[in-house]
């Protein structure tokens, strides 16, 4: 059987937790961001990321974290068939912080962890031998079930001839030479340990680690010495990677001088936080390797995901995908602070988020002040609001039946308890941060937006509703794209998907090209949302320039949702056939239309909760048949 994997990393899974208070104490700081971690970890996504198809062989615990882990492997597109499960062992953690260029403070909570507990037991030679290469890491050479497991692993890859990569990970205090608050220590001398790698390095094929890396597999202090050392015990190549210089590689006998190696370019960045960019480097080195790609061109593609890692602040998450990279590569930056480059950072975004299924068809029940009308005109309390926002989402369940793509629109307002169970029941949502009703364009809620969102959960589309028409003020439209600009940088800063609806038929006359040239204003001044919310376009030809503009300005668009505006159900039908001017209309977004005449009848007590929920499901249904009918299909895949 040929691999069906290029290769299989073994080790280390943490759930790794980033200070957000660059420039402080790891004892002064406040909040943090949650990201997989560990060298092994990194490296299997950090691969896939690439272009590779890569796979795990860890331990998780069955708890929280373990299963943040497993699922965020899932969405990256690592094989899972190595990740085991350990009921007896919480999760390995690492709390780390960037205290200055040069000092990055770094806690391991691994006594008796799930992954330093990996045994020969938890290698499957049928998992181990789908693949053409395993990487095994120095840090789990440092226990004796772990590295029985490596060593298990590197017998049973060599039986079908693939390749063994040896990432050398020296982390003194996993090897017991330093305290355990010691993180951030990156050499202390060992014969020990260093007698341990020597053992390992004659069946390896490619030899990565840093200068201090490669003392303590060498056994000496002189880099060149200790690559010389290695290299009497190896016939492998030798990579030595070298911060801001690049790399240097051997793969023959070693010269007199460490800059007559195989090298390739370094990329001048600001060092932002170097935790995490050796894995980075990793990534791309194997990328090129295991292609059988120039070694130099492997140091290039290296030097350049490292420079992106230490440009940004987390580990896993910061590294590139193949279509940023290659765009880097080919471009450059105007920026050493590549985390400021708008273009690369959203191709980072768009090439990283989560996979979406298409199309999109959602009940929109995020309206309050028309609900609010609606209570006060039959004597109903506003409280009763957000109980018909959960008939309505359960109406949603029920049409979905479990099916990828239905969704719901749903504010928190009044639809907090209805956002739970939409969550329960895994519906795409959409939470609106508009006022409701404002022009100009103001938010809910007190203080910064940014602030605001924290306290949402990230798989919720944060939805902005702006009534805009290019013919309005000059002051007018400047403040509405100023509020704009905010809710887009608020959820690029926050790494959340953006909505942006935008009506402009109901302060202007909608003309065939009103809405392409809203379009062309908001990618003008660099807003680049992952979804618009549209309403219904006068022709065909309306809709075909609108996708035209998206197609140019940023073809990684997620695409239009039409919505509704409370038209009657034939020109809704109608709006359908038109929008197949255009590929780029992914779904609708329908709700007063559906809920307007139930919620009224809801609230004067004239429908009972299951007779409005079955009204609801009913016009919902007719919705998704009409959509059907036209030629468009029902959700059946997810999609990038």
């Amino acid at each position: 059987m040929s691999p069906d994997l290029d290769v299989i990393t073994i080790g280390r899974a943490s759930v790794d937790l980033y200070g957000q208070q660059i420039g402080s104490r790891l004892e002064d700081m406040a909040s943090f961001s949650k990201a997989v971690g560990g060298c092994p970890a990194n490296i299997a996504i950090g691969t896939v990321r690439l272009g590779l198809k890569s796979g795990i062989v860890t331990r998780v615990g069955n708890e929280h974290f373990g299963r943040f882990i497993q699922e965020q492997m899932v969405r990256e597109g690592v094989a899972v068939d190595g990740i085991h499960t350990d009921p007896d062992r919480f999760t390995a953690l690492a709390i780390l912080g960037v205290k200055n260029r040069d000092s990055f403070p770094l806690l391991f909570y691994r006594t008796d962890c799930a992954d330093a507990a990996l045994n020969e037991g938890d290698i499957d030679p049928a998992f181990i031998q789908r693949a053409r290469a395993i990487v095994v890491t120095g840090t789990h050479f440092a226990r004796p079930e772990a590295a029985a497991a490596q060593r298990k692993a590197m017998k049973l890859i060599r039986e079908v001839g693939g390749r063994i990569a040896f990432d050398v990970d020296y982390r003194p205090n996993l090897w017991g030479l330093a305290g355990i608050g010691d993180g951030e220590a990156r050499y202390v001398r060992s014969e020990n340990v260093t007698a341990h790698l020597q053992d390992i390095l004659p069946d390896c094929d490619l030899i990565v680690g840093t200068e201090e890396e490669l003392h303590i597999a060498g056994g000496s202090e002189d880099t060149l010495e200790a690559i010389r050392n290695i290299r009497a015990v190896s016939a492998g190549t030798i990579v030595c990677k070298r911060g801001p210089m690049g790399c240097v590689v051997f793969d023959d006998a070693i010269p007199d001088s460490l800059d007559k190696g195989i090298s390739g370019p370094g990329f001048p960045v600001e060092v932002y936080n170097t935790l995490g960019a050796g894995d980075a480097f990793m990534s791309g080195f194997l990328r090129g390797w295991l292609r059988d790609e120039a070694l130099s061109e492997c140091c290039r593609y290296a030097n350049a995901c490292g420079a992106f890692a230490v440009s940004r602040l987390l580990c896993s998450s910061e590294i590139p995908s193949w279509k940023e990279l290659d765009y880097f590569l080919s471009h450059g930056s105007t920026h050493r602070a590549l985390r400021y480059d708008a273009a690369l950072n959203h191709l980072h975004w768009v090439t990283t988020r989560r996979k979406q299924a298409f199309p999109v068809m959602a009940l929109a029940c995020d309206h309050r002040l028309q609900l609010e009308d609606m209570a006060t005109a039959v004597g109903a309390p506003f409280s009763k609001i957000s109980r018909f926002k959960i008939l309505a989402v359960e109406a949603a369940a029920r049409v979905a039946n479990g099916r990828e793509g239905f969704g719901v629109f749903m504010d928190g307002r009044y639809g907090q308890d209805a956002l739970f169970r939409a969550a329960d029941d895994n519906l795409w949502t959409a939470r609106p941060i508009e006022k409701t009703g404002s022009r100009p364009l103001d938010f809910e809620g007190q203080g910064s937006l940014g602030t605001s969102l924290i306290e949402w959960p990230k798989d919720q589309v944060i939805k902005c509703l702006c009534f805009y028409h290019p013919d309005d003020s000059d002051d007018l439209k400047l403040h509405q794209e100023r509020e704009l600009r905010r809710a887009y940088e608020a959820c690029r800063l926050q790494g959340r998907e953006l909505l942006l609806e935008i009506i402009a038929g109901k302060h202007g006359e909608l003309k065939g090209d009103t809405v392409s040239r809203v379009l062309e204003r908001l990618y003008d001044i660099g807003i680049q949302p992952d979804w618009w919310k549209l309403e219904s376009q006068p022709s065909e030809a309306a809709w075909a320039k609108i996708g035209e503009v998206i197609e140019k300005r940023d073809p990684f668009c997620r695409g239009i949702l039409l919505l509704g505006l409370d038209a009657p159900i034939a020109d809704l039908e109608e709006a359908f056939r038109k929008t197949t001017a255009t590929p780029w209309v992914k779904g609708f977004a329908i709700g007063r239309t559906i809920f307007s005449d139930p919620a009224r009848a809801w609230l004067a007590g004239e429908l009972s909760d299951s007779e409005a929920r079955d009204e609801l499901a009913r016009r919902f249904e007719h919705f998704v048949a009409a959509w059907q009918s036209r030629g468009r299909p029902l959700p059946h895949q997810s999609a990038a």
